[in-house]
Formats: structure tokens, C-alpha cells, sequence
């Protein structure tokens, strides 16, 4: 009985030994799959189940407000800080759903040129940008918080001096007429959207801004992804979730939107009602409809959109501004549209170097060459100018461009001048004698050389005996 009890004791801690080696084995796989980042990894059969769970839910809080935007662009660097602060969201990133437009070939015209619109002046001539910013047009129209149309979502708030929900619809941008091939190429991208392609990489993303801005929204939204230097954000919570964009959509016609009529032929006025048209001249950066804007010496100093005010001149219709340094030029046409609103005539003549900016009227000719921004308009006369300083902004088409000012060289000094000055006597003010512009010193004349007969200035030589009359 003793051995068989032995026995027993023994067979017992050989399990017991067993199980604790099989315990440790255990820990020392989980702890490697845990440095190799396998562990809590969700697979591709639980993210769509996560997926397919979000859709299902419903909403957990009333449809978004969509509120006007406004950015801080005061500071650049201070926001790519704060902006790489916020972490991207760890939740699941599905591609949104293909969208075709279902409208007939006007409103389908007219939402493409809408569409290639915000993606050329959002994003430039790069089509990775373009669809982006395209991808996020689409998701915001299936979206129960955004208007139910392309150029409906795209003008949005168009109306505003500031506050657009896409900034090139009321900062001035549009006054740029973008290059042909580039804006052929918008189209084409605008086209493929329309007709179900999709740019993955932003999902359901229906906000973005560039990472040297800085919204008020951007902490309360989920920050997706970053294409370049713009980041992708959606909503937290259901509204951001695949089920949030379900809405099916069967557009009938699109609005025409005057300000893309010197682009568009489709937005060509055409006796129907413009919903979004501005009442201001064709072409316009100027709204007609406000009253100008009271600026008083109080203002200078302060900032007006992209820049501070520097002076103001006599008279009220006359501004030079500081500019936001590395700012988005496109931006610098908001602050002409605000300062002359109104006025029949003005002018804005801005630098973004706050060293070579003049601090009054007259503006010296010196201070011409550095010049970063000029508008100009005379409503009477039908003439509005905008241009750009091009060595400093290389990418502005070339008829925006500024002619380039060179600084006067110095008249040059007459000798007779100089003599006068040593013999302290004053010459008579007017043209002076061609023998003074001569290099080299004046030498006296000999009197037998002055006596000498010289042609009359105003003689003309006798004509040709074949050339008689002719005159």
C-alpha cells in the first residue's frame, strides 16, 4: 500500500509538472506574438463584423450642425504643432461606396464642373489631391447634414466674405483662372467620380484642412488619414460610420452657379433662377450689395483675413497690407474682397515681408519690386486687377502675373553741373547743351575754334531732285 501510495504521489507531480511547463510555454507564445505585434491585431473577418455592427446601430445623438468655417492661419508652425499633437483614430477605415450620378447630361454637366472645380482650386493640378477632395465632396452629399446636390454641397455658404465650407467659393481663388489643360484634367477626374471611383484612402472622411491651419474642429473630429499635407477627419460616433451615408440620392438637376460661368458653359446664365449667384458684376471679386466697410486709423495694425492692415490712404480707397508669410496666396483675394466691398474704386497693395512693406501713401518706387499682391479695381471703367509677385509664387499662371519693376537707375550727373557746383554757380534750370553730357573734363574753347560756323539744330538738308514735292 505504501509503494502504490509512492506511486500515486508520484504520478501527480508529474502531471503537475507537466501542466506548469505547458503554463509557461503558453506565456512565452503569447509574449512573442506580442512583440511581433500579432497580438490583439484585429482580423480582416473582425474589422468588417465591427464594420457591419457600426452600420447597424443608430444614431446616438441629433444630425451634425454643419457650422461656418473659419481657420486660424496666424501662426503656421504653431499649427503643424498642435495639428501632429492630435493621433490618428485606430478604428476601422472602410472605403466609402461608389457613387453614380443618376441626373441627365445638364445637371450632370454642371455637377462636374462643380466637382472638377473644388478639386483643382482645393488641391492644385495633382490628381491624388483632386480625388481626395473629391472623395470627401461625395461622401458629405450622401451625408443627411449637407445639401443634397454636387454644386449644392460644393457652393455651400458661398454667400459669406469668409466661413465657405470650401474655401475657394469666397476668398477671391475663383478671380484665377486656372490653367486649360490643368482644368481638362479636373474634369476627367470629376467625370471618373461621378461614375463610381472611389479614393480609398479618406473613407467616409467629410472634413479636411491643411496641417498649417488650424480649425476650431479639429480635436472633436476623428483625424483618418493625411494625404500629403491636408488631413482627413470624420465625425466621432455613428455620424461618422458607414450607416450615416446611406442616404440614396436620385438628382433631377443641379443649380447653376454664376461664378463658374467664365469656366463652365454649362453655368452660363440661362434664364433660370441662379440659387447661389452673388449680385455683383460679372467675374467679380467685389459684392455690390454691401456697404463699404468703415475703415478708420484705428484698424491699422489689426488683421483683416490672411494679413494686418499697415495704412490706409487719403481719402479711404487706397490699403497696403502685411501678409501672412508662407500663407496660401489664394487667400490674400479675401482680404481685397472685404476691404473694397462696396467702393466704387479701390486698391490693395500688399508684402509678405513685413521689412519691405511701405507704412504710407505715396508708395515709393523702391518698395515695388518686393511687392507680393496687388488688386485693383475702377467700377466705372469696367477694369479689376488682380496679380501675384511670380518669383515669389512661381505656380500663379502667367497672366496673373506682375510685371516685373526694376528700381531707376539715377540720372546720370552732367559735368556742367559739377563745374557749376565747384565754382559755386547756379546754371539755369532746362535741358543743358549736348557738349555737357560728353565724358572727360570741359576744356576751355579756343576763340578761333568758336568763331568757327556751325550748323543751325533746326536746318534740314536740301531733298533729292526725284523726292521734289513729294511732301
Amino acid at each position: 500500500m505504501a509503494t502504490q501510495g509512492i506511486i500515486a504521489e508520484g504520478s501527480i507531480s508529474a502531471k503537475r509538472r507537466l501542466a506548469a511547463v505547458v503554463v509557461v510555454i503558453a506565456l512565452v507564445a503569447v509574449g512573442a506574438l506580442a512583440m511581433l505585434g500579432l497580438l490583439g491585431r484585429p482580423s480582416g473577418t473582425t474589422i468588417q463584423a465591427r464594420i457591419a455592427a457600426a452600420a447597424a446601430a443608430r444614431p446616438d445623438s441629433p444630425v451634425p450642425v454643419v457650422e461656418p468655417l473659419v481657420l486660424d492661419t496666424s501662426n503656421p508652425d504653431e499649427a503643424r504643432k498642435r495639428n501632429a499633437e492630435i493621433p490618428f483614430s485606430t478604428d476601422p477605415n472602410p472605403a466609402a461606396r461608389p457613387f453614380r450620378f443618376s441626373g441627365d447630361t445638364a445637371a450632370r454637366e454642371r455637377a462636374m464642373d462643380c466637382l472638377a472645380a473644388a478639386m483643382l482650386y482645393e488641391a492644385g493640378d495633382d490628381p491624388k489631391g483632386e480625388r481626395a477632395v473629391g472623395q470627401v465632396v461625395l461622401n458629405r452629399l450622401r451625408h443627411p447634414a449637407f445639401p443634397k446636390t454636387v454644386c449644392g454641397v460644393v457652393f455651400q455658404g458661398q454667400e459669406r466674405s469668409t466661413g465657405c465650407q470650401f474655401t475657394f467659393t469666397c476668398d477671391g481663388a475663383m478671380a484665377r483662372i486656372p490653367n486649360p489643360l490643368a482644368w481638362a484634367r479636373a474634369r476627367n477626374l470629376a467625370a471618373g467620380m461621378l461614375s463610381g471611383d472611389v479614393y480609398k484612402e479618406v473613407g467616409y472622411s467629410t472634413h479636411y484642412h491643411t496641417d498649417w491651419v488650424m480649425p476650431y474642429w479639429s480635436s472633436s473630429l476623428d483625424k483618418v488619414t493625411a494625404v500629403d499635407t491636408h488631413l482627413f477627419f470624420r465625425w466621432k460616433g455613428w455620424w461618422g460610420t458607414p450607416g450615416a451615408f446611406a442616404r440614396t440620392l436620385a438628382i433631377t438637376a443641379e443649380p447653376v452657379i454664376g461664378k463658374l460661368a467664365l469656366l463652365s458653359p454649362a453655368h452660363k446664365a440661362t434664364g433660370t433662377e441662379d440659387l447661389f449667384a452673388l449680385p455683383q458684376l460679372s467675374g467679380s471679386l467685389i459684392d455690390d450689395s454691401r456697404a463699404p466697410m468703415t475703415i478708420s486709423a484705428d484698424l491699422v495694425g489689426k488683421r483683416i483675413g490672411p494679413g494686418k492692415l499697415t495704412a490706409i490712404e487719403a481719402g479711404g480707397n487706397g490699403f497696403v497690407m502685411t501678409l501672412d508669410k508662407g500663407g496660401d496666396p489664394a487667400r490674400y483675394a479675401e482680404a481685397a474682397a472685404r476691404l473694397c466691398a462696396g467702393r466704387v474704386q479701390c486698391r490693395l497693395l500688399a508684402w509678405t515681408n513685413a521689412a519691405a512693406t511701405p507704412q504710407g501713401f505715396p508708395i515709393e518706387d523702391a518698395h515695388l519690386a518686393s511687392m507680393s499682391f496687388s488688386y485693383i479695381r475702377q467700377k466705372d471703367s469696367g477694369v479689376e486687377r488682380m496679380l501675384y509677385n511670380c518669383e515669389e509664387f512661381p505656380a500663379t499662371p502667367s497672366i496673373k502675373c506682375m510685371t516685373r519693376r526694376l528700381p531707376a537707375a539715377p540720372a546720370r550727373r552732367l559735368l556742367a553741373d559739377e563745374q557749376a557746383e565747384k565754382m559755386k554757380v547756379r546754371l539755369p534750370d532746362g535741358l543743358k547743351p549736348a557738349a555737357d553730357q560728353k565724358a572727360g573734363a570741359l576744356t576751355p574753347v579756343s576763340r578761333l575754334e568758336a568763331d568757327k560756323p556751325r550748323p543751325r539744330a533746326d536746318a534740314r538738308p536740301a531733298a533729292s531732285a526725284s523726292l521734289a514735292g513729294t511732301f
